[in-house]
């Protein structure tokens, strides 16, 4: 099952979900706001990806992170960062199933999913 994660009110996101849908692929949506996030979830993708990858540097939610939490930052650290605020999330996530996916771009997806034409 292909999930993608994020929250429905992000501009990103819904380029994502737009992508997806005119091009037919089923998966399912999951909100960090309504859907909460596990810890478990999170791990893994700290366990698959850098920390840094995971975690959107760019994000609002990272400015507002006190200097020190920035600068000490690691993949234990990030976790709980995370849990705490999954808005720090790189948006959207795309977990095909066989691979994770930070970020959006129509040219990223057309080759995830191996189309040809848009």
């Amino acid at each position: 099952m292909i999930t993608l994660y994020g929250i429905k009110n992000c501009d990103t996101v819904r380029k994502a979900r737009k992508w997806l849908d005119e091009h037919n692929v089923d998966y399912q949506f999951h909100d960090f706001r309504e859907d909460g996030l596990a810890r478990e979830r999170a791990a893994s993708w700290l366990d698959a990806l850098p920390w840094d990858t995971v975690v959107n540097k760019r994000s609002t939610s990272w400015k507002a992170l006190a200097p020190a939490q920035r600068e000490s930052m690691d993949k234990a650290a990030a976790l709980e960062a995370i849990l705490a605020q999954p808005t720090l999330v790189k948006r959207p996530l795309l977990d095909t199933g066989h691979e994770l996916h930070c970020g959006f771009s129509a040219a990223q997806y057309q080759k995830i999913f191996g189309h040809h034409t848009l």
